[in-house]
């Protein structure tokens, strides 16, 4: 597992179990087998949303790669929240950049379920780097 040359702290494992992502706003139900997170170099933590989204060929912006360095993979986790770690400093200080912050905002790349539960996400419908001054 490499680690993120811009945080400190330790990786979060990767999920034990096999679980499913719902993503609330498209209906969509994704599998995550902890088997298959191994392969193609994806952005953000191993086993993280960002990852899981990106292999089933949704897009998530993800403007600085995944490394913790924006705020643009924002979502909200609107159930199991409590099976991911805490965030970091780090995140906390990126999420502070993102717009409608609520309870469950997390970086889709930092956040890491460890599949002992159903995670249900939503992605907000704008983000930041989408709007821009020159409009």
């Amino acid at each position: 597992m490499a680690r993120n040359p811009f945080i400190d702290a330790e990786a979060p494992a990767p999920p034990k179990s096999k679980y499913t992502v719902t993503i609330a706003n498209t209906g969509q139900v994704l599998e995550v087998d902890p088997e298959n997170l191994a392969g193609k170099r994806y952005d953000g933590q191993e086993g993280s949303l960002l990852r899981t989204l990106l292999q089933a060929g949704i897009d998530l912006d993800h403007a600085c790669g995944g490394v913790l360095a924006c705020s643009t993979c924002h979502i909200y986790v609107e159930q199991g929240l409590d099976s991911a770690p805490e965030p970091i400093d780090e995140e906390e200080d990126m999420l502070d950049l993102a717009p409608a912050l609520r309870d469950s905002s997390r970086l889709a790349c930092q956040c890491v379920p460890d599949g002992s539960v159903n995670v249900v996400i939503e992605m907000p419908t704008w983000k930041r780097n989408e709007v821009s001054e020159d409009h």
